[in-house]
């Protein structure tokens, strides 16, 4: 698979749910996603969109082939 990117761009996948327990049961499930906003500019606003909203917490950046990576764990 051939694909091209347009920076900034985001990045999403599924990461392994939320789940809390009482009395050995299930009540309380939320999915997680793992969100990636690259971008070649380290100064792009769209990460702080992200970060923004709600449920939503920054993991890391990293910068690689000269671009910016901010990685984030958002639940919906």
């Amino acid at each position: 698979m051939n694909v091209s990117l347009i920076y900034p761009c985001i990045i999403y996948e599924r990461a392994r749910a939320s789940v809390k327990y009482s009395g050995n049961k299930p009540y309380a499930y939320k999915k997680r996603y793992k969100v990636t906003v690259i971008s070649n500019n380290p100064d792009d606003n769209l990460a702080d969109e992200v970060a923004a909203l709600p449920l939503c917490s920054h993991d890391t950046f990293f910068a690689a082939d000269n671009l910016n990576h901010d990685v984030f764990t958002i639940y919906f």
